[in-house]
C-alpha cells in the first residue's frame, strides 16, 4: 500500500511559506491517497531551546492552524510525534547504523550549528536520523518534500537500504513527492526563504496576521527599481516572489498572473497581492480563533490520531525488535 508521511514542527506561528509549500500539498495528498500520516513533530522542536509552556501552546496552535486550513482527520492521521514513543526508540536503532561524517556534511547542520555559536546539541546533530525513523516507522512509501529536505530524504533512503541489507528486505525505500509550488521567499530579503525564525518582523507573513499587517508587509516588501510586473527569479527575485505568492493563493498559473498584471506598476501590484492573501486567509484566521477556544477538541484530535498511529507503528516496531535481536 502507498503511504504518505510528513511532519511539521510546532515552532512559532505557521506562515505563508508553510501554507504554500506544505499545507496546500498536504490537503491535495489527503484526497489522493488512502493512507496519509501528518505529524506535529514536537521531538524535533527540542533541537533549539523551548520554554515548556510555549511549546505546549505551540503544539495546540499548530493543530488549530492545520485543521483550519483544511487538514481533515477523517482523511488522514494527524498526531503528536511524542505520543508515539516508537519514533524515538527507532531513532536510536537507526542512529547506530548511521555514520557521523554523513550527517556532518549536511548544510543544515553547518548553518544551524553556526547559529548556535558552534555549540549545537547532539539532538540537533542527529535529528535527520529521527526524521528517518519518523518515516520508516510506518513503512511509508512517499514523502512530500521541499528542495531543502531532499538531502534528508536521501539519508532516509540510504538508512532503509542499509537496514534491509543487514537484516533482510523490510523497509520500503521511500520516494520523494516534490512540491510544484515555487519556494516562498522572505519579503525583506528575496535571496532567503520565508522563515519562522527571521528576526525581521516584516519579512515573514503569518497565516494569523491581520489585514492591516498583511498590507503593511507587502507595502514594505523589497522589489527593485523596475515598475512593471514580470517573472524572472534570477534578475528580479523580489517581484517574482510576489508573483509566486499571488499564483499560490489564487490557484492561477505564473503565466496567468503576469498576463493579468500587464500595465500595472509594482506599487499597485503589492496592494493586489495583499488583498488576494487577505481574502485567502480571512476564513482560515477566523476558524483558527474558534478552534483555539476549544482546547479539549484539539487535544482529542491529537489523542485519537496518536492511538491510530500506534496501531500502525506497534507491529512494525515489534518486528524491528525481533530483527535486531532484542527479542
Amino acid at each position: 500500500m502507498d503511504r504518505i508521511f510528513s511532519g511539521i514542527q510546532p515552532t512559532g506561528k505557521l506562515h505563508l511559506g508553510n501554507y504554500c509549500g506544505a499545507i496546500q500539498n498536504w490537503m491535495r495528498l489527503q484526497e489522493e491517497y488512502n493512507s496519509v500520516l501528518y505529524s506535529i513533530v514536537d521531538l524535533h522542536a527540542l533541537t533549539v531551546p523551548r520554554e515548556p509552556a510555549v511549546l505546549r501552546q505551540s503544539i495546540l496552535d499548530t493543530t488549530a492552524t492545520l485543521l483550519a486550513c483544511g487538514i481533515n482527520p477523517e482523511k488522514c492521521l494527524l498526531f503528536q510525534q511524542s505520543q508515539v514513543p516508537e519514533h524515538a526508540e527507532l531513532g536510536w536503532i537507526l542512529g547506530c547504523l548511521t555514520n557521523m561524517p554523513r550527517i556532518q556534511s549536511f548544510p543544515q547542520w553547518k548553518v544551524k550549528n553556526a547559529s548556535q555559536n558552534y555549540e549545537g546539541t547532539v539532538g540537533l546533530f542527529t535529528y535527520p536520523v529521527l526524521q528517518a525513523a519518523d518515516i520508516l516507522l510506518y513503512k511509508s512509501t512517499h514523502v512530500p518534500v521541499g528542495e531543502d529536505q531532499v538531502l534528508h530524504l536521501e539519508l532516509t533512503r540510504d538508512i532503509a537500504q542499509h537496514f534491509n541489507k543487514k537484516y533482510g528486505n523490510f523497509f520500503p525505500v521511500p520516494k520523494a513527492i516534490l512540491s510544484t509550488t515555487k519556494k516562498v521567499r522572505s519579503l525583506r530579503d528575496p535571496a532567503a526563504k520565508m522563515s519562522k525564525s527571521d528576526p525581521q518582523k516584516l519579512a515573514t507573513l503569518n497565516i494569523t496576521d491581520s489585514p492591516e499587517e498583511i498590507v503593511l508587509k507587502f507595502r514594505k516588501a523589497v522589489t527593485d527599481f523596475t515598475s512593471e510586473v514580470t517573472y524572472d527569479p534570477d534578475s528580479r527575485p523580489g517581484v517574482s516572489n510576489l508573483v509566486t505568492i499571488h499564483a499560490a493563493v489564487t490557484g492561477l498559473s505564473i503565466k496567468e498572473v503576469v498576463h493579468q498584471c500587464v500595465g500595472l506598476d509594482t506599487a499597485h501590484y503589492k496592494g493586489i497581492v495583499a488583498e488576494a492573501v487577505i481574502q485567502k486567509f480571512a476564513p482560515i484566521r477566523n476558524e483558527i480563533k474558534r478552534l483555539q477556544e476549544d482546547k479539549s477538541h484539539l487535544e482529542k484530535v491529537l489523542q485519537t490520531g496518536a492511538e491510530k498511529a500506534k496501531e500502525l507503528a506497534s507491529p512494525v516496531y515489534q518486528e524491528i525488535r525481533r530483527l535486531v535481536g532484542f527479542q
